[in-house]
């Protein structure tokens, strides 16, 4: 096993040279990038197109508009064909928290982070594309394939992540981040309109809505994939940054350590551990209404599909403009004070959700205004305040936590949902039950002392928390 001596990251570093900013305007291609499936395939198409598989093999020859009310059978459990996609992101994020601060761990040691990136890109960018042959009622290829693409981004993202403390100093990863951050808007986004238009004007290229779907899942495969080449390309190989003493056994068994060191040291930092906490439970309530309100609004408010993209398109561009809305907010009240606000707006979201009328467009439109401004700004700040609540010198392995906080542990949320709709036939009760991971995450965030935190961590205290 190896353990961590110390720790080679620097506290500052001089003006970024152009090599260095050619470095990162190379990173903020890979948020581009990976954003075109988050955006075109996990928020919009896949939910909904699978639950459409799933229905048809479990109910043959009924209408898919329909509610099925004959389970499929996996693995000898019966799951409702409403809840099968739902069930899949819980499976996939299960494995993720096992896997990803373990991926984490071996970033820290690797010299080549741009390689090991790139490879779960092209992994996850493989299976994205492939989703143009889940046709009929294969619904195992659908589940495989959300599995491995999952699995892939999050394991991606964290060695991005580890990447970013490489090529910005700490006074300039804010906007190294940012930049990164308003990228991925953008470029989920443009995909994303670019989809839209294929499935609302199928009739004009001579294709079914079943085959546009199938098609842009296809485009958000290859635009993952050809995009993440840039990164590759132009990102230098580093050595790693901590100095380590060698004492045998395989990298996986380091690793372990590493990944067991890094928990054991968290535990001295009980306000950095209890915002972790908070930040699992409600990221966790956030990620499954962004997930579920494709099949909610297909399913229960009898949306279709060009609808609902073009729904993602606008909470995609308001929740850019919701990040700088929040900062400027933050910048007078603090960053604590206004994701507690954000958590008040959330739980909003879900009421209003649970009475949107069957059918209207409008009132979903105005509710994804609503969640495109309290989603940049959640996420933004969250990221922003926990970065004060890290020791000195323990930046990738924090934000590997982090990440898994982030995509890994969030799974209680779709299961949940899952679950509900499969006990009470109802979509809007399942939407309304996320209310327990915004009012559980806030309770648990008033229990976070963040001028002390920032104190017990060495950090600076900012002027206002």
């Amino acid at each position: 096993m190896m353990f961590l001596v110390s720790s080679a990251e620097p506290t500052s570093m001089p003006a970024p040279s152009e090599e260095l900013r050619r470095e990162q305007r190379a990173w903020y291609v890979y948020d581009w990038a990976n954003s075109g499936y988050l955006t075109t395939t996990a928020s919009v198409l896949l939910g909904p197109y699978l639950t459409v598989v799933a229905k048809r093999a479990a109910c043959p020859g009924q209408d898919t508009d329909l509610v099925c009310h004959t389970d499929l059978s996996v693995l000898g459990v019966p799951i409702s064909p409403g809840s099968l996609a739902l069930y899949a992101v819980t499976a996939a994020t299960l494995l993720s928290a096992v896997l990803l601060p373990m991926v984490g761990a071996i970033a820290d040691r690797s010299g080549r982070k741009r390689v090991l990136m790139a490879r779960f890109a092209w992994i996850g960018a493989t299976a994205a594309a492939a989703m143009y042959f889940i046709t009929g009622d294969n619904w195992q290829l659908g589940v495989l394939l959300q599995l491995i693409a999952g699995l892939s981004l999050g394991c991606s993202l964290v060695v991005y992540d580890a990447i970013l403390i490489e090529i910005a100093a700490p006074d300039e990863r804010d906007r190294v981040s940012s930049r990164g951050w308003a990228a991925g808007y953008l470029g989920g986004g443009l995909l994303l309109a670019v989809n839209l238009g294929l499935v609302t004007g199928h009739d004009a290229v001579g294709v079914s809505t079943e085959t546009a779907v199938r098609i842009s899942m296809l485009s958000a495969g290859i635009w993952w994939g050809a995009f993440t080449i840039i990164p590759y390309l132009r990102l230098r190989d580093r050595a790693p940054a901590g100095v380590w003493a060698e004492s045998g056994g395989s990298t996986i068994a380091q690793s372990f350590g590493q990944l067991r060191d890094t928990l054991a040291h968290l535990r001295g930092y009980p306000q950095t551990m209890t915002f972790l906490i908070a930040y699992l439970f409600y990221n966790d309530g956030i990620q499954t209404v962004i997930y579920a309100a494709s099949i909610y609004g297909q399913e229960e408010l009898d949306l279709d599909s060009d609808q609902l993209i073009m729904t993602i398109l606008l909470v995609q561009f308001v929740a850019f403009a919701g990040a700088l809305l929040f900062g400027r907010i933050a910048a007078r009240v603090g960053a604590y004070r206004t994701i507690l606000a954000s958590l008040f707006l959330w739980c909003a979201v879900v009421a209003v959700g649970y009475v949107l009328p069957v059918g209207q467009l409008l009132p979903f439109l105005g509710l994804a205004v609503l969640i495109g401004l309290v989603l940049g700004g959640s996420q933004a700040l969250s990221r922003s305040l926990f970065s004060h609540l890290i020791p000195a010198g323990r930046g990738a392995e924090y934000f590997s936590l982090y990440q898994a906080a982030e995509r890994g542990t969030s799974w209680l949320g779709t299961l949940t949902f899952g679950l509900v709709f499969q006990l009470t036939d109802s979509y809007r009760l399942a939407i309304v039950a996320l209310v327990f991971f915004f009012v559980v995450g806030g309770v648990v965030l008033t229990r976070v002392d963040v001028r002390r935190g920032i104190e017990a961590a060495g950090n600076h205290v900012p002027a206002v928390v």
